[in-house]
């Protein structure tokens, strides 16, 4: 058949489009999805924690007990039963969290476009550790903001230099516990400090926290939300403790900043989906978390230090890298003539991966540095893989 419409459309985008850009670490994931290779690039939860007959159960019991109403339509804020639990779950003595303060949304990656939407013009000043996480940073790039990097050291960042630099700022965006991509974490000091700062300075203050139920050690530190509930931003998510497949976070902040997240929910997608949070309230409401956290813990306490052991065995002299007490991820800092972009291209021709620390930096990108995640990998390929990186990297010595 004769093509009667031989010119190609010309795709005019937009000028917001333009700053899209892929994931670094997505593209990475698409090599390092061939089996022979040893991945340490992605920070996915290891399969093996997943409770897949849970969630059986709680699917089969959703949907032969209230099945109509699962698979409706449903209110933007999300199922009134799982919000109670989540405010229920983060209020203390001192600080009581309502039903009303809390957002469900379709994964904590949709809570940060919807933040970035409502906070967020083009050219606001917006403050990020050093380095931070990628999808926030992706996520707020897109409403086109000026970033300022706040500084950071091995505990995390410098509350005394969001007071010099926060002023005029629409938001601090942190990740307190094991911080993705670093693995640190405030201390209790740091966290009362930089509530009092941005208090003082009138500025939102946004607390990721996905990754703090998995500390191996010890017992979680107080959340910046309970510290001042009228001035921080909490987020949170279901899929480092229960599955990520599921799509389910949270956001908590006050309610005339909920109410608006919500109409910019609704203009994005109505409402997350009935049958995922019923099942996940389900799942979650008679305690099931109390006794299913520490099973990860445990898991990743044990591979964390099986990485930990083989960096000291197999990494040259000149090579760092944190020591977290929790979450997912080590970061590693070479010596300063290293790339760890062109270092990963090496790499991955002796099967093993990683991802470079470049894309993690909102400004001046350290290019010798490097994160490694460990949870989907057992102890003796951890072993293999460090001492063949840790081989590219003396040969460049």
């Amino acid at each position: 058949m004769k093509n009667e419409h031989p010119n190609p459309i010309q795709w005019n985008f937009s000028q917001r489009s333009q700053q899209l850009q892929s994931s670094a670490i997505r593209e990475i994931l698409k090599v390092t999805m061939r089996p022979e290779i040893t991945s340490f690039a992605g920070g996915l939860p290891s399969p093996a924690t997943f409770p897949v007959e849970h969630l059986r159960a709680a699917y089969d019991k959703v949907l032969s007990q209230q099945g109509k109403v699962a698979l409706q339509y449903g209110p933007t804020d999300g199922y009134a039963p799982l919000r109670a639990w989540v405010a229920d779950s983060l209020s203390t003595a001192d600080a009581r969290i309502v039903p009303e303060q809390v957002l469900m949304v379709s994964g904590s990656q949709q809570g940060l476009d919807l933040l970035g939407k409502v906070l967020i013009d083009e050219g606001s000043k917006v403050l990020v550790e050093t380095p931070s996480y990628l999808g926030a940073l992706q996520a707020f790039s897109l409403y086109g903001p000026d970033f300022v990097s706040i500084p950071s050291d091995e505990g995390g960042l410098l509350p005394e230099a969001v007071a010099t630099l926060g002023q005029g700022a629409r938001l601090l965006y942190s990740l307190p516990n094991f911080q993705n991509p670093t693995g640190r974490t405030l201390s209790v000091e740091r966290r009362q400090a930089l509530v009092d700062t941005c208090a003082r300075l009138g500025l939102p203050l946004i607390e990721d926290d996905p990754y703090g139920a998995l500390s191996y050690r010890n017992d979680p530190l107080p959340k910046m939300l309970n510290m001042n509930p009228g001035g921080v931003i909490y987020m949170g998510s279901f899929s480092k403790v229960l599955t990520p497949g599921i799509r389910l976070g949270y956001v908590v902040a006050p309610i005339p900043l909920i109410q608006k997240l919500e109409q910019a929910k609704q203009a994005a997608d109505l409402h997350t989906a009935q049958l995922t949070q019923m099942v996940v309230y389900e799942a979650v409401k008679d305690g099931f978390l109390t006794s299913h956290i520490p099973t990860i813990r445990k898991l990743y306490g044990d591979q964390c230090q099986a990485m930990l052991d083989a960096l000291t065995t197999y990494f040259p002299a000149g090579c760092s890298w944190t020591k977290p007490e929790g979450g997912m991820f080590i970061w590693v800092t070479l010596p300063s003539h290293i790339d760890s972009t062109a270092l990963l291209a090496e790499a991955v021709e002796q099967l093993v991966a990683f991802v470079p620390g470049a894309p993690f930096f909102a400004n001046a990108p350290e290019n010798n540095t490097l994160r490694l995640s460990f949870v989907t990998v057992p102890p003796e390929k951890i072993r293999a893989g460090i001492e063949r990186l840790g081989q590219l990297i003396a040969a460049k010595l």
